[in-house]
């Protein structure tokens, strides 16, 4: 039904956003609890490197099977 280059434009574009997200977080530091644990800005990075290496990665896969 979608071809491979759209599911990856999709992914990528789903990974920047997630991204984007997490270096919001940083930017603009504001508290998140999950079950009681206060989660530290140091996930916030991990989070924005990680996702935007996949987004890149997405993107690079979208390009060459263009």
């Amino acid at each position: 039904m979608f071809g491979q280059k759209f599911l990856s434009i999709v992914s990528g574009i789903f990974f920047l956003l997630v991204s984007l997200c997490g270096l919001y977080r940083l930017l603009v530091w504001f508290p998140i609890s999950i079950g009681g644990y206060q989660v530290s800005q140091v996930w916030s990075f991990f989070v924005f490197v990680i996702f935007a290496a996949l987004a890149l990665i997405a993107f690079q896969g979208a390009r060459n099977k263009g």
